[in-house]
């Protein structure tokens, strides 16, 4: 079967990519979803809530904090390498990314979509300026010492569970520079991903020859809409993912390897 996928890759040069949580998990970020597709965490944040209730961002920034510092030391895999590596060869064209890991970023991908944002960055929701996700932290670990703790496991989104009572009484960060209410810049769930990363993507989607699904179960309609209206256009899909996909129907190759030794193989097969 890697020999069925390294030939799909050869025999459709403009190739659109998109990658999801499987493809981390080599790298020490917890996947979302088992092979059958259901969730193995707690109920995530929810976008309403954090803009509207303020214990909901206590609960996030309290989480954030204790989790961010292992996030930020998470390398790219070998598998992160050889997609850029394909992308340098001429092989890929496009890569949507569904993680906001930052990952393909820190292993060198060029020309890339975040479709849900990326945690290193935080943006105010009054007046929009930016400021990283670094000097946010600095900011949380002066401001409630009481949280600075080591982290046991982490979560899919960088953060970690905490006690009710230790997030009852953090101090969340404002923007420095207009006091407004500060955010990731990712797009929760119930959020809406941005028009022109959903255009941008779809353009690509119809001027492409072929897609490929890496580590995602889909079952987020922001990233299963790709493989639909690439169907619809009549495009060739495959998928190296792990379990159950809900595009499995529209699916033309599948592939249930291992995404990080899965891809080393394929870029040895490919001469990179």
């Amino acid at each position: 079967m890697i020999d069925a996928l390294t030939d799909f890759i050869i025999q459709h040069p403009k190739l659109i990519v998109i990658t999801g949580a499987g493809l981390s998990t080599a790298s020490g970020i917890p996947a979302y979803r088992d092979q059958k597709g259901t969730w193995l965490r707690t109920t995530p944040i929810q976008h309403n809530d954090f803009i509207q209730q303020p214990s909901s961002r206590q609960r996030y920034w309290a989480r954030s904090m204790v989790g961010w510092p292992r996030m930020k030391e998470a390398t790219p895999n070998t598998g992160h390498m050889a997609l850029v590596k394909m992308e340098t060869a001429g092989l890929i064209d496009l890569l949507i990314t569904q993680n906001v890991d930052c990952l393909h970023q820190r292993a060198g991908h060029k020309n890339l979509i975040d479709l849900h944002g990326s945690l290193d960055r935080v943006i105010c929701l009054q007046c929009h300026e930016t400021d990283s996700r670094e000097a946010v932290q600095r900011w949380l670990e002066a401001n409630n010492p009481e949280l600075r703790q080591p982290l046991s496991v982490m979560k899919p989104d960088g953060d970690a569970d905490i006690a009710d009572a230790l997030i009852a009484n953090i101090t969340v960060p404002d923007c420095q520079h207009c006091g407004g209410v500060l955010k990731p810049d990712v797009v929760f769930f119930g959020g809406t991903v941005p028009r022109e990363r959903v255009d941008k993507a779809n353009t690509a989607i119809t001027d492409c020859d072929g897609l490929l699904v890496i580590g995602s179960s889909l079952k987020v309609f922001s990233g299963f809409r790709f493989c639909r209206n690439a169907h619809a256009l009549g495009k060739p899909i495959a998928c190296l993912t792990q379990g159950e996909t809900r595009a499995d129907e529209l699916i033309d190759l599948k592939v249930e390897e291992d995404c990080e030794q899965a891809l080393r193989a394929i870029a040895k097969q490919l001469g990179l």
